[in-house]
């Protein structure tokens, strides 16, 4: 049994015992309005009674004492029911928390296991730059030039937040004038994924990573990002996160250093916010409305 169903199993057996808790609390109600009912019907016996009255009131407190009788024998039935959902509830408890150890010790060795897969690919990447540069000058590099425009930015994001967020992000930053490599209009029919991509990161000055969860979980957004680590440990800082509907402990497991970062968060702050805080980080003036809409 997993921890989800051990833990709905809890649930349930505390919905049973504050279902028991109300049914006593009932059976205590009575209990108290029978007792009243006893002593009320007693206090009007006086030496004045007729005796036919006195037999009536005397057999009304024979059935409220029966009826205490019966709640008393409700009251141990829900008292055993209630220890009984108690003692599971205990043994409940403790399994959940041996399952949920167990599941975040699997869970830790499965991060370290990504982070090594990480680790790696970064330094296979640094070896492949390593030989690039040593081959002769006629050979292609991993970043060949396949054009000779700049962009201010390499936008890097997973295919599946575009809706969410990259597309119009991608549409800010063009209005306020910052030249960015976006794959949906970098990268054309027929044209190699790998090389197109070296290009772009190669002729951008910073990298735009929009950190997800499906961004932490793919292939192309890892080789895209151990590129960028690879061009910032040659030309210096490079790499400008954002973290959109992902906690810090999610970036934490994929990468330390990365959460260590100062990083813009989609939270906070709106795409067109975000694209005036570039901005300002690239010392670009803005470009006018009128530029714009003209």
């Amino acid at each position: 049994m997993s921890s989800d169903q051990t833990r709905r199993t809890l649930n349930q057996l505390d919905k049973d015992l504050a279902d028991l808790e109300k049914k006593m609390a009932a059976e205590v109600k009575k209990e108290a309005e029978k007792t009243r009912s006893i002593n009320s019907t007693q206090k009007s016996i006086t030496k004045n009674t007729s005796v036919a009255t006195k037999q009536s009131k005397l057999k009304q407190i024979q059935g409220y004492q029966n009826d205490l009788e019966r709640i008393a024998g409700n009251k141990a039935d829900i008292s055993k029911k209630i220890a009984d959902k108690k003692s599971k509830s205990a043994d409940a408890s403790i399994k959940l928390r041996k399952e949920e150890a167990e599941e975040s010790k699997k869970s830790e060795v499965k991060q370290k296991a990504i982070h090594a897969d990480y680790e790696k690919r970064i330094s296979d990447l640094t070896s492949q730059l390593t030989q690039q540069a040593m081959k002769p000058e006629n050979n292609t590099h991993l970043y060949a030039d396949h054009s000779q425009e700049e962009f201010d930015v390499f936008l890097s994001h997973a295919t599946e937040d575009k809706e969410s967020f990259a597309d119009e992000l991608f549409e800010e930053l063009q209005k306020v004038g910052v030249k960015v490599w976006y794959d949906s209009i970098n990268i054309r029919w027929g044209d190699s994924l790998r090389s197109t991509i070296d290009n772009g990161l190669k002729k951008s000055k910073y990298g735009i990573v929009i950190i997800t969860t499906n961004y932490i979980n793919k292939g192309w957004t890892q080789y895209e990002l151990d590129g960028l680590f690879q061009i910032e440990m040659t030309n210096g800082k490079t790499i400008l996160p954002i973290w959109h509907n992902i906690t810090k402990k999610d970036v934490q497991a994929f990468s330390p250093s990365l959460a260590s970062r100062a990083a813009l968060n989609t939270a906070m702050l709106t795409p067109e916010e975000i694209a005036l805080e570039l901005l300002k980080f690239l010392d670009i003036e803005p470009i006018q409305k009128e530029q714009v809409n003209g």
